[in-house]
């Protein structure tokens, strides 16, 4: 009997076993795949009886503007995704929610005609719950989507470009009514040392049965080897159709693998909610051990030890694809910023995809997400557009600021929420150069800052905050602690008593290839790094898509087809190498081409969900297989199987023009792109030329549904073509490019400061010192102008004599005003016509009475200047765009064109 009972209980034992480790109760399902969708607003296309066979097949990540290759205008309005989802009877009884990544930038969710929510805010996920709205068999899931312009919506201005489209992922989660919440869980570390760790586990549970509901908690902490190094278990109640927070603390543990971007160590918190035997959810969490330090005097401390931060800012876009980037792609970007030695990236300007810090975390690189309160110098006002000149950073009108408030307040605490457990992230940022806003708003401004600091400390208090682009209108100091991140200019302060990081410098526009050089520009010598300074991170990792247009698009290491420029392989020599005086190496020349290298990072796609990709590198070879760096049209087709480019089925690369075709191109003897497949299968690509061989590259994508089995479909063709924006009316000739510009001066008087003289107030003003017989004052634009107007107002009606000059380069100067022997009593003056291509500086020097400026306006478009010359025989396409100095990028061009000099 008591064998037969021991039997009895062992066999009771391994069913409840069986029981707790059967099939996942917690379901995630991937729904990027098949969706219908049409550009523009149509009435009805929430319904179910709606026909959408005219309807355009895509399948996600999608945007508006597929296919994009960095042009400065996209389409401005709405489109309609539609989408059939099959509920099957295992739903029955289960809770199915739907979780969006990111959709730009307002939304409207519909499930069988039913409105099921509205989410405004273009770069953090939301979630849902359709189980009241689903039926069993075919539902029809409907999004509208528009990317229009809002004056009480954040960002309102930016230099990037600002596409529409369901651009990230989309899962259906299917729990039991009793689970985790989205994004519920929070574990964090209290107290860390390199020889222990504590715990502190918070998950936000939802009970959507309609009674209460008793169960147990279990939180189990697993080692980066596999081991449950600690747990804690706690019995709860939760009222019917509610959620609560429960907390519960984890024993410490001895000797944690402390997480470092040279040992990228991650735990797992698993939680586990259970009621007797039945498990009704389990939900894991990656996690990383690990303690930060910030101080105004010493830097940044890293686990006790001082590090510093070397790293690159970093958009989200891609060529072809735009925003609708995957995470592979994702993934391919930090690990290029790695393995040229940085370890930091800053999150330009916006909050990114889920995946990119998850990639942070697994790759070890730290990360400093950004929050979507932005703003671009040239603009002021409410201008109704993306466009330039933009709006100011924060609105004018009274209506609309306590909802932009709740706007940049309410995306802040998603960001926080979906990302907070990522060990990478070293401080949230509230803002990029918040102080491009008009004068009236500057307060407002700052108490937003503030109020945002002090939300952020409650929503996370393990981490500080920091104000990104905050070295001008005292931004820096405004009296929380936060971490000043200084762009531009302010990378040449002295130390401002307050912990630090240059977090924009350099700002070199160059196409592919560039130069062999870092491009230090206000570092003036990025090997100096102060005691104080936490770091320095440069504008930027890759070039992006803009409203600005080319002179702000190509400031990156790596162009925008993810081909790196000279610069990138100066900081891996330097960085990743340690080489204080890096090699140049051996660059491709100009010789015959014979046949295509045709290679990829990988040939096999994990899955046909819109997850994972291939980037294919074209290269052009010599006979003997040498890299060469003719520039000639080459074109990517797909010979068999599935899979697509951004343009469809073909992609054709064209030598640098300024037409169309060419926005699409091959540089220095190599082309790149990135392929996906949304079907399993096997795929041949042919790369052909005129002329030259053909050259295949096979690439296998695995999972289902095959290729195959859905009968072999085409993609459809997505022709190239520039949006050409509506013209819209601007008043005439604002001179708006001065206003909170960097300025510079010879001296200033005793309480008087430079930055009076371009704050958008003629009531201010800035004087020299007394003693000063030469003064100047100086302007950086930021950015290349064709300049058309200058105006300067004095702080007294007086006869001023002063000489106007403008640069390129700040070293070589033209003059564009000649006032020396002026004799007229004046307050004002203005030049208006050319007043010079491509510059970026303007300088006024006093010669004679009392130095001082009131206002210095500007006014220009941004730079497009291109020249053609004939060099050693040879003729070529120059581009001459300069931002910190002028860079001049010879690149080889058809025997077509005749000297301009």
């Amino acid at each position: 009997m008591k064998k037969t009972l021991v039997t009895i209980i062992f066999f009771l034992q391994i069913m409840i076993c069986w029981n707790l480790n059967a099939a996942p109760v917690r379901q995630q399902i991937n729904l990027n795949r098949g969706w219908l969708f049409t550009l523009g607003d149509v009435e009805g296309a929430e319904q179910t009886s709606f026909s959408d066979q005219s309807w355009e097949q895509v399948n996600l990540p999608h945007s508006f503007s597929l296919p994009y290759f960095m042009w400065k205008s996209v389409y401005n309005g709405y489109g309609w995704y539609r989408k059939t989802i099959e509920m099957p009877a295992a739903w029955k009884g289960k809770q199915v929610s739907v979780e969006f990544e990111g959709i730009f930038i307002q939304s409207e969710v519909f499930l069988n005609g039913q409105r099921v929510g509205e989410h405004t805010g273009g770069y953090t996920g939301f979630c849902y719950d359709l189980t009241p709205f689903l039926k069993p068999g075919k539902n029809i899931l409907a999004v509208r989507v528009n990317n229009l312009w809002k004056p009480d919506v954040a960002p309102r201005a930016g230099d990037h470009q600002f596409s529409g489209g369901i651009y990230r992922d989309v899962y259906l989660h299917i729990t039991d009514p009793l689970h985790v919440a989205w994004c519920g869980t929070f574990i964090t570390t209290p107290e860390v040392s390199k020889s222990s760790a504590s715990f502190r586990a918070e998950t936000e549970i939802r009970n959507d049965h309609a009674r209460p509901q008793q169960f147990t908690i279990r939180t189990e902490i697993v080692s980066p080897k596999g081991k449950i190094v600690s747990k804690a278990e706690t019995k709860e109640t939760l009222e019917a159709g509610s959620s609560r927070i429960f907390t519960q603390y984890p024993a410490s543990i001895i000797d944690p693998a402390l997480w470092h971007p040279d040992s990228p160590n991650l735990y797992k918190a698993v939680t586990t909610i259970q009621q007797g035997n039945k498990v009704t959810d389990r939900k894991e969490t990656v996690f990383g051990i690990r303690w930060f330090e910030w101080t105004a005097d010493k830097g940044f401390f890293l686990n006790g030890e001082h590090f510093y931060l070397l790293g690159a800012n970093v958009h989200q876009d891609h060529a072809g694809w735009g925003d609708a980037v995957t995470n592979a792609g994702f993934r391919r970007d930090i690990q290029m910023m790695k393995d040229c030695g940085f370890n930091t990236i800053r999150g330009s300007h916006y909050p990114h995809d889920p995946s990119f810090a998850q990639a942070c975390d697994e790759i070890g690189i730290l990360f400093f997400p950004e929050n979507a309160f932005w703003g671009m110098g040239g603009g002021s006002g409410d201008r109704d557009g993306w466009g330039t000149p933009s709006s100011g950073c924060y609105p004018p009108n009274p209506e609309d600021q306590d909802r932009f408030d709740r706007s940049v307040l309410y995306q802040l605490k998603e960001l926080i929420r979906i990302n907070r457990n990522s060990p990478s992230i070293t401080a949230w940022s509230m803002s990029n150069e918040p102080f491009f806003t008009d004068a009236s708003t500057n307060e407002r401004m700052k108490q937003l800052l503030n109020k945002a600091t002090d939300s952020t400390h409650v929503w996370d208090p393990t981490r500080l905050v920091a104000i990104g682009g905050s070295q001008r209108k005292g931004v820096d100091k405004l009296g929380k602690n936060q971490i000043a991140f200084y762009n531009g200019d302010g990378a040449g302060f002295l130390n401002p008593g307050v912990p630090s990081m240059v977090s924009e410098y350099g700002s070199v526009t160059t196409h592919r290839p560039g130069m062999f050089e870092p491009g230090w520009a206000d570092l003036k010598d990025g090997f100096n790094r102060p005691e104080w300074r936490g770091g320095q991170v440069i504008w930027c990792g890759f070039d992006h898509g803009t409203v600005g247009g080319t002179g702000l698009a190509i400031m990156g290491l790596v162009d925008y087809f993810r081909i790196p420029k000279r610069s990138w392989y100066w900081y891996r020599e330097a960085y990743a190498k340690g080489n204080r005086n890096p090699v140049e190496p051996q660059w491709p020349e100009s010789g015959i081409p014979a046949k295509i290298g045709l290679s990829a990072d990988k040939t096999t796609i994990a899955a046909p969900d819109g997850t994972d990709d291939v980037h294919i590198l074209i290269t052009l070879l010599d006979a003997s297989g040498k890299p060469v760096s003719n520039e000639i049209p080459v074109k990517l087709s797909i010979l068999s199987g599935p899979g697509e480019f951004p343009t469809g089925s073909s992609i054709q690369f064209m030598p640098p023009s300024e037409e169309e075709a060419s926005d699409i191109t091959i540089r220095d003897g190599k082309a790149a792109i990135e392929f996906r497949s949304y079907y399993a299968g096997t795929t041949v690509v042919e790369a052909s030329a005129e002329g030259l061989p053909v050259s295949t590259l096979t690439i296998r994508t695995l999972g289902q549904p095959t290729w195959e089995s859905a009968g072999r479909p085409k993609v459809a063709d997505r022709p190239y073509k520039r949006y050409i924006a509506p013209k819209k009316e601007e008043p005439v000739n604002e001179l708006l490019l001065a206003v909170n510009r960097p300025s510079f001066v010879s001296s200033t008087a005793e309480l008087s400061s430079r930055t009076l003289s371009n704050d958008g107030d003629d009531q201010t003003a800035w004087f020299a010192d007394p003693s000063d017989k030469a003064a100047w004052w100086k302007l950086d634009l930021e950015a290349s102008y064709d300049l058309n107007a200058i105006e300067l107002v004095f702080p007294t009606v007086d006869i001023h004599q002063y000489v106007i000059e403008v640069s390129s380069d700040n070293q070589s100067w033209i003059t564009v005003s000649d006032q020396r022997t002026s004799n007229k009593r004046e307050k004002k003056q203005r030049i208006d016509g050319d007043l010079g291509k491509n510059i970026r500086f303007v300088r006024i020097s006093f010669i004679s009475g009392n130095a001082g400026l009131a206002e210095v306006k500007v006014g220009g478009e941004p730079d497009e200047f291109v020249v053609l010359i004939k060099r050693l025989g040879v003729n070529k396409l120059i581009h001459i765009i300069s931002i910190r100095t002028i860079r001049v990028i010879i690149i080889d061009y058809a025997d077509v064109f005749e000297s301009v000099f």
